[in-house]
């Protein structure tokens, strides 16, 4: 590795540090979920959070927004919210005689979507042209989003009440799914010691900015990918698809999003290149959100999760003599 790429790579990995740093003084005993939010960060992906109410999930998207100095927006997703209200919309300026654009919540480098599946289907929509190309197009005229620009989303399992499934084509947009889970018991009581003397954000930093950000999504995209590697994940890929208990297996795109992820991953493990684990580790919360089940898998208790853990086990890790 030349001296380049060698401080490109300890770059990233002092970034990701920092913000694993800032954000778990907020954010008690989930080091997991916490690096799989960075890890969608320097992939520039988008973050979809899901669990049960009160376990966390909009305070580490606000923990995360707060730990890198850009610019933040928080949409509450609500049955009433109009897709407008999200996208921006033209208004008459009688003293010009045109309209103007207004933006709307999505104008900036990480937005919050509170709640997303508690919104309607078409205002869910009105985030897809914006999370895939990122940009906007009102009355015929697009709109460049911030660089960079994540959407972190939070949404409630879908037995909840009150909400609407996020559809497939929604569902595939996000890099990452995960899911908070109850803290420990140990970590429950450092909540209770912390958080209850007041706001636990106020006194969190900036660990970085949109600009070192960029850069490190830069040399995140350069990280060295072996072609055993990227057969190893296509054979993942392949198997989502034929297992038996398979309705609907991982796209194409899920690909480039896993391969993003693991490339991520490496950088943030200190490595120029991306080893099978990377993959393996990473294939649950890049693939299960994007595959469904057939009847009899559904009844029979399974999740996707098992079917992508099935499809791992199912694909030989390539060794060193490839």
């Amino acid at each position: 590795m030349d001296a380049d790429r060698e401080r490109e790579i300890a770059d990233v990995l002092a970034l990701a540090q920092a913000v694993r740093g800032a954000v778990a003084t907020v954010i008690e005993g989930k080091a997991e979920a916490v690096d799989l939010a960075i890890t969608a960060v320097l992939a520039e992906g988008h973050l979809l959070i899901e669990d049960v109410p009160g376990v966390g999930k909009t305070m580490l998207a606000k923990s995360l927004a707060r730990a890198i100095d850009c610019t933040v927006r928080r949409v509450q997703f609500t049955p009433d919210l109009l897709p407008s209200d999200i996208t921006g919309v033209s208004v008459y300026n009688q003293a010009s005689g045109s309209f103007d654009f207004k933006p709307g919540g999505i104008f900036a480098n990480l937005v919050i979507g509170d709640e997303i599946n508690r919104a309607s289907p078409k205002t869910q929509s009105a985030l897809l042209e914006a999370m895939e190309e990122r940009r906007v197009s009102v009355d015929g005229t697009s709109h460049d989003l911030p660089r960079p620009f994540l959407v972190i989303a939070t949404q409630n399992p879908i037995e909840m009440e009150g909400t609407y499934p996020l559809p497939e084509a929604q569902r595939d947009r996000f890099l990452l799914r995960i899911s908070m889970g109850y803290p420990s018991a140990d970590a429950e009581v450092a909540m209770l010691d912390h958080h209850g003397e007041g706001d636990p954000l106020e006194p969190l930093q900036p660990a970085t900015d949109a600009e070192a950000v960029m850069r490190a999504v830069a040399s995140v995209r350069k990280v060295f990918v072996h072609p055993a590697v990227k057969q190893y994940l296509v054979a993942i890929l392949d198997q989502t698809r034929t297992l038996p208990q398979a309705r609907l297996g991982a796209s194409p795109r899920a690909g480039l999003q896993l391969l993003r992820a693991a490339k991520a991953r490496a950088a943030m493990d200190g490595r120029p290149y991306v080893i099978p684990d990377d993959v393996a580790d990473l294939a649950v919360p890049t693939l299960a959100h994007r595959v469904l089940l057939n009847t009899p898998s559904v009844l029979s208790g399974h999740s996707p999760a098992d079917l992508v853990r099935s499809a791992v086990r199912a694909v030989p890790v390539p060794t060193g003599r490839h």
